[in-house]
């Protein structure tokens, strides 16, 4: 398995070969956004409290299928 030095030294390498402006640009974009994400997220008390009733539902066995909510989500937009 490659280290993180020789990961960052290859993609080093390959970004010092490209010469497209637009693919740079968007490759800047797309490291700048990914270093945010690790950023610290203050939740609001209401989304804490929705949070809490999520994990409730989890222990309490109240759960559905992602395809049994897609069928759910397909009536439900067929009846509109």
């Amino acid at each position: 398995m490659a280290t993180v030095d020789n990961i960052r030294n290859k993609l080093i390498d390959k970004i010092l070969s490209i010469r497209n402006k637009d693919f740079l640009v968007a490759l800047d974009k797309l490291i700048s956004s990914s270093s945010s994400e690790s950023d610290i997220i203050n939740l609001t008390k209401e989304q804490k409290i929705m949070l809490e009733m999520s994990e409730q539902d989890i222990k309490n066995g109240k759960l559905i299928s992602q395809e049994a909510m897609d069928k759910r989500n397909l009536e439900w937009l067929s009846a509109k």
